[in-house]
This record gives C-alpha cells, sequence and structure tokens, in this order.
C-alpha cells in the first residue's frame, strides 16, 4: 500500500508542479490582456488632445479613470463589449480559485493526489478510522463488496470537477491566441468530460482506486468488478490477495491453491482441504480486453513498480493483482513476507505478468511474463546444501510448488517425514512422477528433499492434492508461456540458430584441416567462439558483446534475480556475464537500467527478431 501510493506521489506531484506555474502565468497573462483591450479606448497618438486634458485636470490626480473620462466627451468611444469584460473577469476568477485550490484548498494541503473507496476487510481495519487513517487524500471504507461500485460513481463526479478547470485553463489559452468563437467552442465545452482530456490533462488527474481483498474482489464483489472493468471507466483496483479470508476467520477463498487447509476446507478423511483449483482474476481481467492487469509481488518491487506507473499512465481500468502474506493465515513469521513471496513466484504458486492492452492486437503483443525465472523451463531450478559424513555438500533441483508449500502451515498436514531407514525404490522425486504418465505413476510415492535442524538430507512424502496442486501451477504456467509466445520460437531466431548451426560445422571442419586455432577462420566467417567475458569486445558486424565492470559492482542483486541464466556472481560476490545469449536482449538492457552502480553494458543483440528489439536497442544507447 505505501510503495503504490509513493508511486503516484512520485508521477503526479511534478505534473502538479509545472500545471501550477501554468496556471499562474495564465491568468497574469490574462489580466494584463483585459488591462490592455480597456486601455486601448484611449488614444495618445495626438499630443494635443493630451495636452488639453492635462490642462483641463490642473492640479487634481491624473488617473486612468479621469483620462478616459475627458477623451470620450472629446472624441466619443465606443461601447465595451459587456459581454466579453464579464466572461473574461469570470474566467480569471475560475483560475484563481483553481490556483487556490492547488496551492491550499478547504483542507490547506491543496488539491489531492488521489482518492481510495477501501471494501471492508483487513486493508480497512488496518487504515482504522478518523483521526488515525493513515492515507492523506480522500477515503472512505464501503461494504465488502461495494468498493468497485462507489469509485464508478466517485469517478464520475471527480471528473466533472477536472472538466471544470481543464476547461478554464483551455478557454483562457483561446482567448490569448486570438481563436474563440463562440459558435465553434460554446457547443464543444458543454458536453467536454474526461474522454476529450488530452494526454497531459489526464496525467494531471488524481486517479480513483478501489482497495479489497481476494475475497472482496474475486468472490462476494466480483460482479461489481467485472461491471467496473466492462465500463471501461480508468478506475484503478488494487486487489490484496492472500488466498484466504483473513479478516472474518480464515475461511476459504476461490484465490486459494488446490490442498489449502482454511475453515470450510478442513483437512479430513473424506477431503484434504480446498478441492477445486484457484481461480485466476488475472486472466478475467484479461478477458474483458477493456483492462490493464498486473500481477506481482512486493519480492519484485521493480516489476510491481513498473506496472503501477502503466497501469497509472493507462486511460482504462487497471486491475492491480499482489500477492500477500497473511502470516497468522499462511502459518509464517512476521518478517518472512518478501521471501515467501519470492518463493512463491519461483516455484510458480504465483508467476508475475503484464497485460497491455495498448500494446498491440494479439495476445503476444500484450501479454509479458518478464521476471519470471528460467521462463523456459516447468520448474526453475535450485541449490539445496547439506552435511555427508561431516562433508559439505550441495544439490541442484527442481523448484515445484510442493517445495514453497512445505515451508507453510497451511499445507503442512499434505506432509510426512519419511525417515532414512524407510527408503525404498518406490518413492520417487516429486518432479520426476509429474514428468510420468498417469499410468507410470502406480505404486509410486512421491517426496521431495528437505534439510533438517542437523543440516541432514531428508525426504519429505507429499500427498495427492499436493501433486495435484504442482500439476495446476504448472499447466497454468504452460498456458501464460502460451499467451505469451514464450513457448514457439519465432521463424527468425530458428533461422538465425540453423545458421549458426551451418556454418559452426563448416569452421570446425576447416580448422581440422588446416590445424587453425580458428580465430582467424570465426573471425572471417562472422562466429563468436569464444566465451562470454566481462570486459567489452569489438563489434561483430552489428554485434556488440554485453560487458560489466565487474570490480566496480555492488552486487545489489538486480540483475542476478531479473535473470540468473546471464549474470551470476563470481567468487567475490561481484557480478559476471555467464552467457549474453541466456536470455533475451531485453533482459541485459533491463539489467542496465536497474544497475544501481551503472556497471553492466548491454552491447547490441545479435538476433534482431525479438519483439520490439529497436526500442531495446535504443534504450541501451545511454549504457554501451
Amino acid at each position: 500500500m505505501h510503495i503504490f501510493i509513493a508511486t503516484v506521489e512520485a508521477l503526479i506531484q511534478p505534473r502538479i508542479e509545472k500545471h501550477l506555474a501554468h496556471i499562474t502565468d495564465l491568468i497574469d497573462r490574462l489580466k494584463q490582456h483585459v488591462q490592455l483591450q480597456l486601455a486601448g479606448e484611449i488614444n495618445v497618438s495626438d499630443p494635443a488632445v493630451i495636452a488639453k486634458i492635462v490642462d483641463d485636470i490642473g492640479e487634481k490626480d491624473v488617473t486612468l479613470a479621469g483620462i478616459a473620462e475627458r477623451m470620450e466627451s472629446l472624441r466619443g468611444s465606443q461601447p465595451i463589449d459587456q459581454e466579453w469584460l464579464k466572461r473574461m473577469t469570470g474566467l480569471v476568477a475560475k483560475l484563481e480559485n483553481l490556483k487556490w485550490k492547488y496551492t491550499d484548498g478547504t483542507t490547506g494541503r491543496g488539491r489531492t493526489s488521489m482518492g481510495m473507496i477501501n471494501s471492508t476487510g483487513c486493508t480497512s481495519v488496518w487504515g482504522s478510522t478518523y483521526p488515525f487513517n493513515p492515507y492523506p487524500f480522500p477515503w472512505a471504507n464501503h461494504l465488502f463488496q461495494d468498493s468497485p461500485s462507489m469509485a464508478m460513481g466517485i469517478f464520475e463526479g471527480h471528473m466533472a470537477k477536472m472538466a471544470e478547470g481543464f476547461k478554464a485553463i483551455r478557454l483562457a489559452e483561446l482567448e490569448l491566441d486570438g481563436k474563440y468563437r463562440p459558435g465553434e467552442h460554446d457547443d464543444f465545452f458543454t458536453y467536454f468530460n474526461w474522454q476529450g482530456f488530452s494526454d497531459e490533462e489526464w496525467e494531471l488527474c488524481p486517479p480513483v482506486v478501489a482497495v479489497g481483498g481476494d475475497g472482496a474482489m474475486y468472490d462476494i464483489g466480483f460482479q461489481n468488478l467485472s461491471r467496473l472493468m466492462a465500463s471501461g471507466k480508468p478506475i484503478k483496483v488494487l486487489v490484496v490477495d492472500t488466498q484466504v479470508y483473513s479478516n472474518t476467520g480464515g475461511q476459504a477463498c476461490t484465490s486459494g491453491f488446490i490442498g489449502q487447509i482454511s475453515d470450510m476446507a478442513q483437512y479430513g478423511k473424506a477431503i484434504q482441504g480446498k478441492e477445486e483449483p484457484r481461480k485466476e482474476i488475472g486472466l478475467i481481467g484479461m478477458a474483458h480486453r477493456t483492462s490493464y492487469v498486473m500481477q506481482s509481488t512486493i519480492a519484485h518491487p521493480s516489476h510491481m513498480i513498473e506496472g503501477f506507473i502503466q497501469g497509472l499512465k493507462a486511460r482504462r481500468p487497471a486491475l492491480f493483482n499482489i500477492y500477500s502474506t497473511c502470516q497468522p493465515e499462511h502459518g509464517i513469521g512476521d518478517d518472512m513476507s518478501t521471501a515467501q513471496s519470492k518463493l512463491a513466484v519461483e516455484s510458480r504458486a504465483y508467476p508475475l505478468f503484464r497485460y497491455d492492452p495498448d500494446a498491440g492486437k494479439t495476445p503476444q503483443e500484450c501479454f509479458d511474463l518478464e521476471g519470471n525465472p528460467e521462463m523456459d523451463q516447468d520448474w526453475p531450478s535450485y541449490t539445496i546444501k547439506y552435511q555427508d559424513d561431516g562433508v559439505e555438500k550441495e544439490m541442484e533441483l527442481p523448484l515445484t510448488f510442493a517445495d514453497f508449500a512445505m515451508t507453510e502451515t497451511r499445507f503442512r498436514k499434505h506432509f510426512r517425514v519419511a525417515p532414512p531407514d524407510t527408503w525404498n525404490e518406490n518413492m520417487v522425486p516429486l518432479a520426476e512422477l509429474l514428468a510420468m504418465e498417469e499410468d507410470e505413476r502406480e505404486g509410486s510415492v512421491p517426496y521431495v528433499w528437505m534439510v533438517d535442524k542437523e543440516n541432514q538430507l531428508t525426504r519429505l512424502l507429499v500427498s495427492e492434492p499436493i501433486v495435484e496442486s504442482c500439476e495446476d501451477r504448472r499447466d497454468f504456467w504452460t498456458m501464460l508461456r502460451s499467451l505469451a509466445g514464450e513457448d514457439q520460437p519465432s521463424a527468425d531466431s530458428i533461422a538465425e540458430q540453423a545458421r549458426q548451426d551451418v556454418v559452426g560445422k563448416i569452421v570446425s571442419s576447416l580448422m581440422q584441416m588446416a590445424g587453425d586455432s580458428g580465430e582467424g577462420l570465426a573471425a572471417i566467417v562472422g562466429v563468436d567462439l569464444a566465451p562470454a567475458a566481462s570486459t567489452p569486445s569489438s563489434a561483430e558486424g552489428d554485434y556488440l558483446a554485453p560487458w560489466i565492470d565487474t570490480p566496480n559492482c555492488t552486487a545489489c542483486d538486480e540483475c542476478t534475480q531479473l535473470n540468473s541464466k546471464i549474470f551470476e556472481y563470481n567468487a567475490d560476490k561481484k557480478a559476471i556475464i555467464k552467457n549474453p545469449e541466456g536470455g533475451p536482449y531485453k533482459d541485459l538492457v533491463k539489467a542496465a537500467e536497474r544497475c544501481t552502480a551503472r556497471v553492466i553494458h548491454p552491447g547490441l543483440p545479435r538476433n534482431r527478431s525479438e519483439k520490439g528489439i529497436e526500442k531495446w536497442i535504443k534504450r541501451a544507447e545511454k549504457y554501451n
């Protein structure tokens, strides 16, 4: 909640500062414009007339009103356009009132940066009530299911107020430019609303935000949320997704995982926790085809903040679905929110994704899985360290949903420790069992590895509901990869890979024939045979290998978390490039942008068939 509010403030405050300066300038210019129009009746081009007027005034004070009065009696004048004068003075008053709203307003704090409608639940209990409410902007708490509907009504009123301000500014600009035409502009401004705002005007509008938990948005209030998204109104919705009704005692929610144990989904002989698969509100949001959708976690702040910014700027509804730990209901420590959120993503329990309808027409153009680890695999891998007869050893294992579930109390009844003396050939690592066909699994007992208090390897037997949940998470991940087009290489990349393979075979044959070390031949045919180093290489045609100023690395973890196949740490905990082809070129550019030490240089891509590659090359320029 704090990060979301801070993002809104960071976006809107510089815009308001610039806008306020523009309003002040318009007021000054408009006043001067009126004064010049009024003073235009006084013709000072005849010195004889001016001299006579001054003589008539004599010893009295010379005022503009006195000069105008005598000038009119001597020469006559045209009457002032009263409608014009009334319109201009009214316009000045509106602009001065608008400026007051931004600088002071009724609260003395100026115009607010946002407004929030909060569904009753943990978020509203945390927010409490006046004067203890932590939000420095208008906030209202409403019925469990109604915040999206309330937000729709408030949005319309809010936009009408914003339209009045922008209307005054536009009229002042037209008047000063001499372009105001009543017959042309009066009808336009009669029906002027938020849909006619320019991009600059829209980004000055404080967002209206609906906040609620998964119960409020996934279940009882889902129809309200669906109506909001279908409406196309650019209201922003923040869902705190805990997979359980936390505020009312921890009942099961449709956002929960298969096997999750809670009230209304207890563990027993007949039923072992929640039986139905998780409802994916991200996919439902995408199905409306009107809304920006992001699914993220606090453990991935760059992904989350980028999504907030994109969704806030979009002139359409935005649904921000954020994984949120509930310590008592999940059964984790108070300090484990970030760690569990990270594990949820790595285990495919809660994949990161963004969907932007403005990015194109196809799912591949609109849907983005950036930020997930090892996207080409069903499961990422991790290293487990343990002691064996006093010797420290390590083992690389796939990180499945079960490896995440075993760390939380809500799944604990699905796991049972198998002492070493019970180990037998029927026990099969869970990842291997998941790869088997159904008929091959008969008689197999799945398990995952864990390390006990003595740092010894232990097998943890896994129940059938957890196996089913693993299959559900894997299949959902497969679906997401297909939507993003990550499961099929492009025709260009296939052709490029084929070309590289053919050229590589030719070079290898020539090397054997000529006894060459390969460097000269590689240069002739344009193939990079040397492993990637952490220092710059010369450009190979349009290709420039990426490099890192490794000694200056501050070990901020941004690059390694972004893509561990491209980046890794050396023995000195300094970042190096492990494999420049370990992911898309955009990951290199993103890493350079996020690097706090500014030591990553993306180079130029070998494969130019990536989506939006020219954009990424442009963004990389400042880092090369």
